[in-house]
């Protein structure tokens, strides 16, 4: 139990501070949590976790990608994420004829590895508080928009000056809605190649059906390499690269995991929202979730239609759909526990014990008197636009696809139009956007993004309040009235936009007007721009949000001085720990804290793509051919505990108390899916595949034994 106030625990069960086993941890900071680790299980000190002169675990932990986390589980750079996090790359490489999202994909050794443009692996190298350096000349009499300017100059400053004369990546981050700052240095490498992938059919068994689902029975699992240059330093993809060494990697436990064990998980949680107010609460249970809910299940309805007409389109469109499909089912159960675990009542209870303590004392009033009023005030107003916001950024922002792509050639339009451009870096950057052709049309189909255009613009008509429909919105729809799908082909069939050969044509004569009398691109700026002033509109209350809420969160913490904090997750290393354990969701419901392969032949439904068991792995678990990977008597699939963590955590390692590796996280609860706002202490599960099943796998079903035997193992 992290230190509370007696009183404290008394008064709230769920609450922005710290219950159980809540917390996602600052691994620098980790002295203030190291007792109670070791009094829970765990063998190694602070210093083991994190260190910034010796090796330490945090050097296996890297931030995989722009989202995901990963780890290094050999001496030989080999990273273990999820099938979810990798399956953009699986997908990239994947053709009718090689379709390794179906089939999955083995590399025999280092030459059959496939490299990844654009696929990071970041490293953690030290984190620094510098707090009293960003705020140094920022003053209580400052407005909003000053001291925001003066922060914003200071950590510039701060990150540059860490980042002169290395290689590494600086850069400093706000926590406790501003109240503190650290800075973070990391080394990124650059050349990430794909080793190893289940087929969907066991890396995604469930899907969508099972998806933030317990119990659940996926094998949610990729192997990816890092690579670096023979000198040892980071390298863009070169032939000459040579397998990345690790400062360390995760030994491989064979135990298998127990009730009660004590567990670890580190990654890089990306976004949670602890401290925000029960007007924020309602502001999504009302507007945000619902809007987001409706658009992209429209989405999802017209990529599906194409998708199952023929097999190209379904590899081209199976990441989107997939990205697209995980956060629709989100705000779905995220609405339902919002309201099913009254959270704004929670939060409601806890602004108005903190304006009993504010009023009690003619200083705190001074201070924090106003911050509930402030931030009540913001969502009053912006609360009207919420809907027409999430229209411009679900339906046209990440909407028909042709919107941002055709709006990007503003800036090159108009140097193709000045007749004093410097004809060389004008080529450059034609030759620029020449480079990103093959990858946007090699994953476009132009009959869906046609459909999308023509219905999320109908929908943006017909469901935001009609003065906060953009004139542009208005034409469109009235112009396609008769047939709205109709006027879409007549205008993509005008367009260059639609087809490759020819924006091509028009880069190599350097054709401004081809591109700036375009329809789609005229369109696709006015949507833009007409977005940019409704954000101008609904950003007229963000200063005082953003005030608001940091004095809110800086009086909480001066009101329970003992209480060990933690900020929200914001893509930074986090830590936190619990235990492996049960759950009981709702009155005669017991939840066991594993699943076997009993569950995957249970649900076998050959007729439903989410639930095909491929043979051969029938076959292997029908003669119970588990080999080593089932120390308990049954093959184990998942196994649940009490861990705090949030997206972004994918493909984080589950840690025993000994540092080795039980598990890989990849997904949460569906009756504690109100925890990114509200942690939920006896509902709020961390779902993770069990690591033997991965090893089952690599092993039995792949045959790929030969990167088991790069792997420690630990019995």
């Amino acid at each position: 139990m992290k230190k509370l106030l007696l009183s404290f625990i008394i008064l709230f069960t769920h609450s922005v501070y710290v219950l159980a086993d809540e917390g996602m941890w600052i691994v620098s900071l980790l002295n203030k949590n190291i007792a109670e680790m070791q009094k829970m299980g765990l063998k190694l000190s602070a210093e083991d976790i994190y260190s910034v002169n010796n090796s330490s675990m945090k050097d296996a932990i890297i931030q995989f990608g722009r989202g995901c986390t990963g780890e290094i589980i050999s001496s030989k750079g080999l990273v273990l994420t999820n099938h979810h996090c990798g399956y953009g790359q699986i997908q990239a490489h994947s053709t009718v004829e090689h379709d390794y999202l179906t089939d999955g994909f083995w590399a025999a050794n280092y030459a059959e590895e496939l490299p990844n443009p654009g696929l990071t692996a970041r490293f953690l190298v030290r984190i620094e508080d510098v707090t009293s350096q960003v705020l140094a000349s920022v003053s209580k009499d400052m407005d909003e928009a000053k001291r925001t300017e003066t922060i914003e100059s200071e950590m510039k400053n701060i990150s540059k000056k860490a980042a002169e004369d290395t290689n590494y990546e600086t850069i400093v981050r706000p926590f406790f809605n501003g109240n503190a700052y650290y800075l973070f240095v990391y080394e990124i490498f650059k050349d990430v190649r794909l080793v190893g992938a289940p087929p969907s059919s066991i890396g995604k068994f469930g899907a969508d059906t099972d998806n933030w689902m317990w119990p659940r029975h996926t094998c949610d699992f990729a192997l990816f390499r890092i690579y670096m240059s023979p000198d040892g330093k980071p390298a863009e993809y070169s032939k000459d690269n040579i397998p990345f060494k690790p400062k360390h990697h995760l030994p491989v436990s064979m135990k298998g995991v127990q009730k009660d064990d004590f567990v670890m998980i580190m990654g890089y949680p990306g976004s949670t929202d602890r401290y925000l107010s029960s007007f924020g609460v309602e502001n999504d249970i009302n507007f945000k979730n619902p809007t987001i809910i409706n658009i992209r299940n429209r989405k999802l309805e017209i990529m599906r239609e194409f998708m199952d007409l023929n097999s190209a389109t379904r590899i081209q469109y199976a990441s989107k759909y997939a990205q697209t499909a995980n956060y629709w089912k989100y705000f779905i159960g995220q609405t339902a526990q919002l309201k099913n675990n009254n959270v704004s009542g929670v939060k409601t209870k806890i602004e108005n014990d903190f304006t009993a303590w504010v009023n009690a004392n003619p200083n705190r009033k001074e201070e924090y008197g106003s911050s509930i009023n402030m931030i009540k005030e913001a969502y009053s107003y912006m609360s009207q636009y919420e809907i027409a916001r999430w229209y411009f950024l679900e339906g046209v922002a990440r909407g028909p696809e042709v919107i941002l792509f055709s709006y990007r050639y503003t800036r090159l339009i108009e140097m193709m139009k000045d007749k004093n451009a410097d004809k060389e870096k004008l080529q450059k950057a034609i030759n620029v956007y020449k480079g990103q052709l093959d990858d946007y049309f090699k994953d476009y189909s132009v009959d869906i993004d046609k459909k999308m255009m023509a219905e999320l613009l109908v929908m943006f008509n017909a469901n935001v309040e009609k003065s906060q429909v953009p004139q542009v919105v208005k034409n469109t729809v009235q112009k396609g009235k008769k047939n709205m799908q109709k006027y879409m082909d007549g205008l993509y069939a005008k367009s260059i936009f639609a087809q490759r050969d020819k924006i091509e044509n028009a880069l190599n004569k350097g054709n401004a007007k081809a591109f700036e009398n375009d329809p789609l691109y005229k369109l696709s700026k006015d949507l833009m721009e007409a977005y940019f002033a409704f954000n101008d509109v609904y950003s007229k209350k963000e200063e005082l949000l953003t005030k608001g809420n940091r004095l809110f969160v800086k009086g909480l913490m001066e009101m329970h001085p003992d209480s060990n904090f933690y900020p929200n997750a914001n893509s930074t290393m986090r830590l936190t720990y619990g235990k492996v354990l049960d759950y009981s969701p709702r009155d005669a419901v017991h939840y066991d804290y594993f699943t076997t392969y009993r569950g995957v032949l249970e649900k076998e439904d050959p007729s439903k793509r989410e639930f095909i068991v491929p043979e051969k792995h029938k076959k292997s678990m029908l003669e119970k051919d588990f080999g080593p990977y089932a120390p308990h008597g049954d093959l184990r699939i998942n196994f649940i505990s009490n861990n705090d963590i949030t997206g972004g955590n994918s493909g984080s390692p589950v840690i025993n108390g000994e540092g080795h590796l039980v598990g890989l996280a990849f997904d949460g609860n569906w009756e504690a899916m109100s925890g990114d706002i509200s942690f939920e202490p006896k509902l709020q599960r961390t779902i993770s595949v069990d690591i033997l099943y991965v090893l089952y796998v690599i092993d039995k079903y792949a045959g790929a034994g030969h990167l088991i035997k790069e792997m420690t193992l630990v019995k």
